[in-house]
């Protein structure tokens, strides 16, 4: 008998659950959920699903610490009092409601309704109660239209100049790869699940390389480590293009049939050379030969892409000289060969039925959230001003740059801020309403994936913790308070689950909600992993129909990104862009501050959630700094030192750690602690800073020079 065999259970019934990990990480794990008498007593990976294999990472292999844990936020909390004190007294729920909705209405009788500003991005992955579920709300409200660019929307936008919205390899396929490189993601920390099927190709004979300014937990289990200077990774691939195309290392049958620029490309690379590319990234010229080499000779190939590929200023033209190599060498042809970026383009979601943007007025400003303390802090000359924040799934107190101005932006008196939270974070100390959210074990929702084709459902089962609503109900009673009487406030979680979703769409063929109910999980109607291979005679979903090595959506300036509608609003970039890639070298380069300072997630915390608890903070360890010895040498530090890492925005206080796993000229400092329980009360986003990268108003926290010197 296989779990899916087991009865459907009612919430709180003493038995197995199922459940669906709520987090932004590319592996979507099946969960099962074991309840006694009402109360969860453990959580487990489920073992009949492909991906998770009966196996759940450190961040929630105890989910039930998190969802009792005496911090949790269980009732509506009103500020006591100054902000940021974290002293509150508990209220009711009409209260709260009724405290919010007159605050709003008092902020949009003098100042306009774009006066308000939400903030919120994945702090769960949930369709219904993740990424959008505020967006009808503040729409109808006409608030600022928050942006929320900070995670791939840069990256997906280059992806998809060159190859279209396409989902790309399936993750399972790996396993068929000859040649694997990751890069720029520490796979083992951040897409764990994903590893197994590394190592099976492996094992079959494949060749693991990793690119990283860092030897971490992936790169030490490479079979070659490739470090190289955080931003350069462009110039890397430039080289790279530059050595098959003038060694005669191309799949020239699949070139002529399924691409379209290579001439161009051609001439746009003719003088990237391996030792042009040396110079820029530190890497030797004869490697960079060696890996076009290899790469090009080991078919299936495969590339794998991580997040902070993105975060500098040419990150967006780095993926788009990193899309072309599979077109050129024909690793599309067979199943685990091409790139893999996000899957999640197999999913046929609806994306404005969650989000609603006709409900927006017309004209309605946009701010991107990247850019929270400059709006916070009156700099970027908003008319009016944010006077009313509300802020739900995120803590941009730790995950947003500009820190400092961020905090004094929170503790003005005459803003009001709303929280809906789990906990008090750090920014949660700085509101004046706390409202409680539930966890993934006490709410319904439908779990798609960022790293493969399996879509999930997630049944609750355990009643909510005291007062605790889900996002959904939370919008619900707001609206009711506001009067906004449209009908996508009024739906039930499970109508919203039947409109989230094109239900009769090729890909969910045989797949309802009620059939997930039953099963928990269901592969997309796709080839099985063994026979995917999506452009193994090209089909391209661009204009052309063929990979676009010379994009013909840049060169018309017409492109939207087709992910999801970031803050419901259709974001594309303004004008004509380059159709071919090109090399932009990192910024920033200061004789004041000579070192580039990467910040990494870590591996214990999902950006800053788990940060506060204390089994994940001592799998974590104590934030440290590492730096090279050489460096360390020089200015009179040693191992354990408590240090000032500084630049022109601000400094945060760490112990170092001496290591050669980082570059020299290279501080590693990864991102997560909170900044409550920081010495000094800064921590790495203090000094990250504001610029937006080439494309898709990417963040770029790897553009960051720092100096390190003894505290």
């Amino acid at each position: 008998m296989t779990l899916a065999d087991l009865p459907l259970l009612a919430i709180g019934e003493t038995g197995t659950h199922r459940a669906i990990c709520p987090h932004d990480c590319p592996d979507g794990c099946a969960m099962i959920v074991t309840v006694e008498d009402g109360r969860a007593t453990g959580v487990r990976g489920d073992p009949d699903h492909p991906f998770t294999r009966g196996g759940l990472c450190v961040k929630v292999n105890n989910y039930v610490d998190r969802v009792y844990s005496p911090d949790r936020v269980t009732t509506p909390l009103r500020r006591t009092g100054p902000k940021g004190s974290g002293r509150f007294e508990p209220i009711s729920w009409d209260a709260a409601i009724a405290e919010v909705t007159t605050r709003f209405r008092s902020v949009i009788a003098e100042h306009g309704a774009e006066a308000v500003m939400p903030v919120s991005y994945l702090g769960t992955q949930g369709t219904l109660n993740g990424l959008n579920v505020g967006d009808p709300f503040f729409n109808r409200l006409g608030a600022t239209v928050a942006e929320r660019t900070f995670c791939d929307s840069g990256a997906s936008t280059a992806y998809v100049m060159s190859l279209g919205p396409t989902a790309g390899v399936d993750p399972e396929s790996l396993v068929h790869s000859r040649y694997i490189v990751i890069w720029a993601c520490n796979m083992v920390s951040t897409n764990l699940h994903l590893w197994p099927f590394v190592m099976e190709a492996r094992r079959r004979g494949a060749k693991v390389v990793v690119i990283d300014p860092v030897r971490h937990r992936t790169a030490k289990r490479a079979d070659w480590h490739i470090p190289i200077r955080p931003g350069t990774d462009g110039a890397l691939a430039m080289a790279l293009i530059h050595v098959i195309l003038a060694e005669g290392l191309t799949d020239a049958e699949y070139v002529a049939e399924h691409t379209v620029g290579v001439e161009d490309l051609a001439e746009r690379t003719r003088d990237c050379t391996p030792e042009w590319a040396e110079a820029e990234t530190g890497v030797p010229a004869e490697d960079i030969r060696t890996l076009a080499r290899e790469y090009a000779a080991a078919q299936p190939s495969m590339i794998r892409i991580g997040v902070a590929i993105e975060r500098s200023s040419g990150g967006g033209q780095t993926v788009r000289a990193i899309s072309c190599l599979p077109g050129l060498v024909g690793a599309w042809r067979k199943p685990g060969g091409g790139l893999l970026a996000l899957p999640l383009w197999a999913f046929p979601v609806n994306w404005d039925e969650l989000s609603q943007p006709q409900l927006r007025p017309e004209g309605t400003r946009v701010v991107n959230q990247y850019l929270l303390g400059k709006a916070l802090s009156g700099e970027l000359g908003l008319d009016p001003g944010i006077h009313a924040l509300m802020v739900y799934n995120a803590n941009p107190v730790v995950v947003c740059p500009d820190q400092e101005r961020l905090v004094a932006g929170l503790a003005r008196e005459d803003l009001f801020t709303v929280v809906s939270e789990q906990f008090l974070t750090d920014t949660a100390q700085f509101a004046d309403i706390v409202l409680p959210a539930t966890t993934q074990l006490e709410q319904l929702d439908v779990m798609f994936s960022w790293g493969h084709f399996y879509l999930g459902l997630n049944r609750p089962s355990i009643a909510p913790v005291g007062e605790a609503v889900p996002n959904t109900e939370l919008f619900r009673r707001l609206a009711a308070a506001m009067g906004f009487d449209d009908e996508v406030f009024t739906l039930t979680d499970e109508e919203l689950i039947e409109r989230a979703y094109d239900w009769g769409a090729p890909a969910l063929q045989g797949i309802t909600p009620k059939s997930l109910a039953k099963t928990g999980w269901a592969r997309l109607t796709l080839p099985d992993a063994d026979h995917y291979a999506p452009h193994d005679i090209g089909g391209f979903p661009t204009p052309s129909g063929r990979q676009e090595f010379a994009s013909s959506a840049a060169a018309g300036g017409n492109f939207v990104l087709p992910l999801f509608r970031q803050g419901s609003t259709e974001s594309q970039p303004g004008g004509v862009v380059d159709p071919l890639p090109h090399y932009i070298p990192p910024a920033g380069a200061s004789a004041a501050y000579p070192l580039h300072l990467v910040s990494p997630k870590a591996h214990a915390y999902l950006n800053s959630t788990y940060g506060n608890l204390p089994a994940q903070q001592r799998v974590q360890g104590e934030p440290s700094a590492t730096v090279h010895p050489a460096d360390a040498a020089e200015r009179g530090i040693t191992d354990g030192t408590l240090v000032r890492v500084f630049n022109q925005r601000g400094g945060f206080l760490v112990r170092v750690a001496v290591s050669d796993e980082v570059a020299r000229g290279v501080v590693l400092a990864a991102m997560g602690q909170w900044r409550s329980q920081a010495e000094g009360l800064a921590t790495v986003n203090a000094v990250n800073p504001t610029e937006f990268a080439d494309l898709g108003n990417a963040p770029t926290f790897s553009d960051t020079r720092v100096e390190v010197e003894p505290a």
